[in-house]
C-alpha cells in the first residue's frame, strides 16, 4: 500500500471517489479504456537547519488521454507536518495556493473546475493523509506540481531521525484493491536531496538501502550535503539518520523570530537536560499488546511476529510477560503473567509464530485487559504495536484517555507504518506518561535499538514542568509533560512579548525528590532569520487543540474553532482549513487576501540568508548555581551504557524483516564509505 497518483476521469471515463491507497503511481480500472497519467519525475530537496526540516516535493505527471481530466494525488501524511506551500503549473501558468475555510475551498475549486479554469486543492484527510485534486487537466498536458512542508525534528540520545514517507501502510480500505492495476515507477529518475546544516559537529550520517549519487561532507561543521537515487521509485520509505558528535553538554537552545516592529515574537526552546539516571535492574512485567486486524496483513504481522519472538528470548528469569492480541476482540494470548523461563520462552514463541491477521480493529479491549490483574510491587510496562485505526468497539479517543489516566502504567507505542492514527496513539501515550514513534519498513535496525535503549532500560524524570520568568510569554505547548526519558529532548514552543532577560527553571522529580534547575537566557527584540517557526508553533498548538478535544477537556466545536483561526492565519492545511490554487485574477474575484503570497516571500527571504550566512548556534544557557542547581550538570546522556531492556529489542526486530536487507546502505560519513 503506497502512495497514490490517481486520474479521475470526468465525461465517459470514470470517477474513482475514494483513494485506494495502492502504490505510489497511477490506479486505473481494468476495463476503463483509459490510459495511466505518466508520472514523468519526482524530485525531493530537504533542509534541516537547527531543529526542523523543510521538504519540498516536485513531481511531473501526463495526461495521455484524448479527453480532459481531474487528478488527485494523495500523500502519506507525516508526522506533525505543517502543510504551507502548493503550486501547480500547466504549460507556461503557474498558479499558487491559499488557505481559506474547507467548505468555502471546496465550494470555490467546484466554481472553477465547472468553468473548465485552471485550478487545484489541497485538503487534509484525517490523520491519513493530504489529498491535492488537480482540475481541467487537457490531453497531453503536463502538470507539475510542488509543495513544501515543515517538521520540527528533536535531538533524542544525539541522534536525528527524519523520514520521507511513501508507503501508505494499509489503513484503508483494501477490498477495492484487486480492481486496480498500478504503475509506481517514474518515467524519470526519482531523487532526493538531503541537505544538515547544525550548530553542532556530526559524527556520521546515515540512510538505509540509500543509494548516494553525490556527497559533500564537512562533519566538523555541522554540514552534510548528499542526493540519493530511490531505485524504488515511490514504493519505499526513504529514512535518513544523523549523529551528533560524542561529548556534546546538556544544554538549552531558543531559536526564536521577531520581525522588526512586531509587537510579539515566536520560539522555539529545546532543553537537553545533561542529568544522568540510574539503570533499571530488577524484574519488570511486560506486557506486550498486538494488533493481528486485517490492516495488519502483509510484512506487517509477520515483522511483529518475528519481533516478539526474538524478544522473549532475551528477557530475564526474573522478568514476567504478557501477550495480548486483538482484532475484532481482545484475547489473553498468555492466559495471564508467565515467568520467562527458557522453556516458557520457547512454548509461546512456537505459538506466537501461527499468528495471523483478519477481522476489524478492537484497541479499546485490548487495552482494557492490559490493565487487568497488575502487581503494585512491579514495574510494569505495556508495549502497544498497531496502526491505531480503531473501528470495532468502544473508538472514543475521550474513553482511551480516561482508561489510561485509571492505571499508573507506562505506555510504549509503536505505530506501524504511514497513515496510522497519531492524534489517537499521542492520546494514550500522553495520558500514561509514556512515548510513541512511527515504525517505518526502511527504519534502520542498530539505529532504533539505540535510540530506544536508555528509554525503557533507565529511571525517568517525573512531573517535568518548564517556567519561564522576567518576559512575558504565553500559548505555550509542550512545557509541562508526565515524564522525561534519558536522552530525550523537550520541545517547548510559545509567544513572548518584550524582548530582554529571563530565567527559565525546570523542576522534575527524581528518585522521589523534587529538584530545579535554573539558568538564564535572553530573548531578542528583532530577529527575522526564523519566520517558518511561527508555522510549527501554530501546528503545535492545534495539535494540543485536537489532543484536548480527544481527551473531552475541551469541546469539539471550540477546539475546531481554535485549529480554524490558526490554519487561515499562519496558512497551514488542517483538518478545518484547505489550501486554494487559483489564478492571481481569481484570488482578486473572489476577494481573498494573499495572506500566504506574503509569508512565503519573507520564508524565501530568510531561507537565502541562512544558506550564504555561517551556521548559527543558539545555545542560551548560563548556569545559575547560586538560585538552584545547575541545568546542564554534565554531558547531555549518550547513547550506550545500562542493561539493555528486552523491550528494545521488540523495537529493533520488528524492522529485521525489512532491514536486514537494506542493511548494505549504511553510511557512515566519518570516513565517507
Amino acid at each position: 500500500m503506497k502512495t497514490t497518483w490517481t486520474a479521475l476521469w470526468t465525461g465517459a471515463c470514470f470517477v474513482l471517489s475514494a483513494l485506494t491507497g495502492m502504490a505510489a503511481g497511477t490506479l486505473a480500472p481494468v476495463e476503463s479504456g483509459c490510459k495511466q497519467a505518466e508520472i514523468l519525475s519526482h524530485d525531493v530537496k530537504v533542509v534541516i537547519n537547527n531543529g526542523f526540516a523543510k521538504t519540498e516535493v516536485i513531481q511531473q505527471f501526463r495526461n495521455g488521454n484524448d479527453r480532459t481530466v481531474e487528478a488527485v494525488y494523495s500523500f502519506p501524511l507525516p508526522k506533525s507536518a505543517s502543510l504551507s506551500e502548493v503550486t501547480v503549473q500547466i504549460g507556461e501558468k503557474t498558479i499558487h495556493g491559499e488557505v481559506v475555510d474547507r467548505k468555502t475551498a471546496g465550494e470555490i475549486y467546484g466554481e472553477e473546475k465547472k468553468k473548465g479554469r485552471q485550478a487545484a486543492l489541497a485538503v487534509k484527510e484525517g490523520y491519513q493523509d493530504f489529498q491535492f485534486r488537480i482540475a481541467n487537466l487537457v490531453p497531453s498536458g503536463v502538470a507539475t506540481v510542488r509543495f513544501v512542508y515543515y517538521q520540527a525534528l528533536s535531538v533524542d540520545t544525539g541522534v536525528v531521525r527524519y523520514v520521507y514517507p511513501l508507503e501508505e501502510g494499509g489503513t484503508k480500505d483494501c477490498a477495492a484493491e484487486a480492481f486496480w492495476r498500478r504503475s509506481s515507477k517514474p518515467a524519470g529518475k526519482t531523487t532526493l536531496r538531503m541537505i544538515v546544516r547544525s550548530a553542532w559537529p556530526l559524527e556520521s550520517v546515515r540512510a538505509p538501502g540509500g543509494t548516494i549519487v553525490h556527497e559533500k561532507l564537512e562533519l566538523e561543521k555541522g554540514i552534510a550535503d548528499l542526493s540519493y537515487e530511490l531505485g524504488s521509485g515511490l514504493e519505499r520509505d526513504f529514512v535518513f539518520y544523523y549523529q551528533l558528535v560524542s561529548g556534546l553538554p546538556g544544554r538549552l537552545e531558543v531559536i526564536p523570530y521577531r520581525k522588526a516592529g512586531a509587537k510579539e515574537g515566536t520560539f522555539l526552546m529545546l532543553l537537553t537536560p545533561g542529568i544522568d539516571l540510574k539503570p533499571i535492574t530488577s524484574g519488570a512485567d511486560y506486557a506486550f499488546v498486538l494488533d493481528r486486524s486485517g490492516s495488519m496483513s502483509g510484512n506487517k504481522i509477520r515483522t511483529l511476529c518475528e519481533g516478539v519472538v526474538r524478544t522473549l528470548g532475551t528477557l530475564r528469569p526474573e522478568d514476567r510477560f504478557r501477550i495480548i492480541t486483538f482484532d475484532s476482540s481482545a484475547s489473553d494470548f498468555t492466559r495471564g503473567w508467565v515467568a520467562a523461563t527458557p522453556e516458557n520462552v520457547r512454548k509461546w514463541s512456537r505459538k506466537l509464530s501461527s499468528l495471523t491477521p483478519g477481522g476489524s480493529t478492537n484497541l479499546y479491549d485490548a487495552m482494557k485487559m492490559a490493565l487487568r490483574r497488575l502487581d503494585e510491587d512491579r514495574v510494569t510496562s505495556i508495549v502497544l504495536v498497531t496502526d491505531g485505526v480503531t473501528n470495532t468497539g468502544v473508538v472514543s479517543p475521550k474513553a482511551f484517555y480516561q482508561l489510561m489516566r485509571s492505571a499508573d502504567v507506562r505506555v510504549f507505542g509503536f505505530l506501524m507504518g504511514n497513515s496510522a492514527n497519531w492524534p489517537l496513539m499521542r492520546t494514550i501515550c500522553d495520558a500514561s506518561g509514556g512515548f510513541y514513534e512511527g515504525v517505518s519498513n526502511q527504519d534502520d535496525l542498530l539505529g532504533k535499538l539505540l535510540l530506544a535503549k536508555s528509554k525503557i532500560a533507565f529511571e525517568s524524570l517525573h512531573d517535568v514542568s518548564v517556567k519561564i520568568s522576567g518576559v512575558p510569554v504565553f500559548d505555550l505547548t509542550g512545557e509541562s509533560i508526565r515524564k522525561l526519558y534519558r536522552g530525550q529532548q523537550l520541545a517547548i514552543f510559545g509567544r513572548y512579548r518584550n524582548g530582554g532577560p529571563a530565567e527559565v527553571s525546570l523542576t522534575v522529580k527524581l528518585s522521589g525528590r523534587r529538584r530545579t534547575y535554573r539558568c538564564r537566557v535572553d530573548f531578542p527584540g528583532s530577529d527575522p532569520d526564523n519566520p517558518e517557526l511561527e508555522r510549527l508553533w501554530a501546528m503545535s498548538r492545534i495539535e494540543m487543540f485536537e489532543d484536548l478535544a480527544n481527551a473531552g477537556l475541551t469541546p469539539k466545536e471550540e477546539a475546531a474553532s481554535a485549529i480554524r483561526d490558526l490554519g487561515i492565519q499562519y496558512q497551514l492545511v488542517t483538518d478545518e482549513t484547505s489550501m486554494l490554487v487559483l489564478s492571481d485574477e481569481a484570488f482578486e474575484s473572489y476577494g481573498i487576501k494573499r495572506s500566504n503570497r506574503t509569508r512565503i516571500a519573507e520564508e524565501h527571504a530568510a531561507q537565502s540568508r541562512r544558506r550564504n550566512a555561517p551556521i548559527r548556534n543558539y545555545r542560551a544557557d548560563v548556569p545559575r548555581g547560586e538560585s538552584g542547581e545547575s541545568l546542564f550538570p554534565g554531558s547531555a546522556p549518550r547513547l550506550g551504557g545500562g542493561a539493555v531492556s528486552p523491550f528494545l529489542l521488540l523495537l529493533a526486530v520488528l524492522l529485521a524483516v525489512t532491514a536486514v536487507g537494506s542493511a548494505g546502505g549504511k553510511r557512515n560519513a566519518e570516513n565517507g564509505k
